[in-house]
């Protein structure tokens, strides 16, 4: 799989109904009800996301098909 930026991936999570609580810097803090895990999305204009850290990131949000 190909890496995708932080701008791309708040919008996956948006669409998956996590909501954008505040924003720390370039960090966007992601939350959502039933689920017991905040999600610090990295936007610093086009740069990807690491793989490591894209495959983290989704295994918490339960969207790890994304990789496929």
């Amino acid at each position: 799989m190909k890496s995708i930026t932080g701008k791309e991936l708040a919008r996956i999570l948006e669409k998956h109904e996590w909501i954008l609580l505040r924003v720390q810097g370039s960090h966007h803090i992601y939350g959502k009800s039933g689920y017991n895990v905040k999600l610090s999305v990295p936007i610093h204009g086009n740069k990807d996301i690491k793989l490591g850290l894209l495959r983290y990131l989704l295994k918490q949000a339960d969207l790890l098909d994304y990789l496929d």
